[in-house]
């Protein structure tokens, strides 16, 4: 499988889903995750997820965010095609403009 499809929402569509108590799952660095983020987000760097992934009981599906969208867009197709149901949060913390917890 060359392409792997990624569902993809934008943070407008994120922030109506948060009454639903979503798994959002934040893929920057501990640092970057200090810093501010989604008060239910749990943070799970990409650069450490394919050693995480197995030890977490997470509700399935998991939205995934970063700073701009990229890193979290790597982190789904890894995940998707480790057999995950997630969702790329589009524009990421950039463009969000929900509530913020640091």
């Amino acid at each position: 499988m060359l392409f792997t499809k990624v569902k993809s929402i934008s943070t407008k569509e994120l922030q109506e889903q948060l009454n639903n108590q979503p798994t959002i799952v934040d893929v920057r660095e501990d640092f970057e995750y200090q810093g501010g983020h989604i008060p239910s987000a749990v943070n799970l760097p990409l650069s450490t997820l394919d050693q995480q992934t197995g030890n977490q009981k997470l509700h399935e599906p998991w939205y995934l965010i970063c700073r701009s969208g990229a890193r979290s867009m790597r982190a789904a197709k890894y995940l998707t095609k480790a057999g995950y149901d997630v969702i790329n949060v589009k524009g990421g913390m950039n463009a969000w403009n929900g509530p913020v917890q640091n």
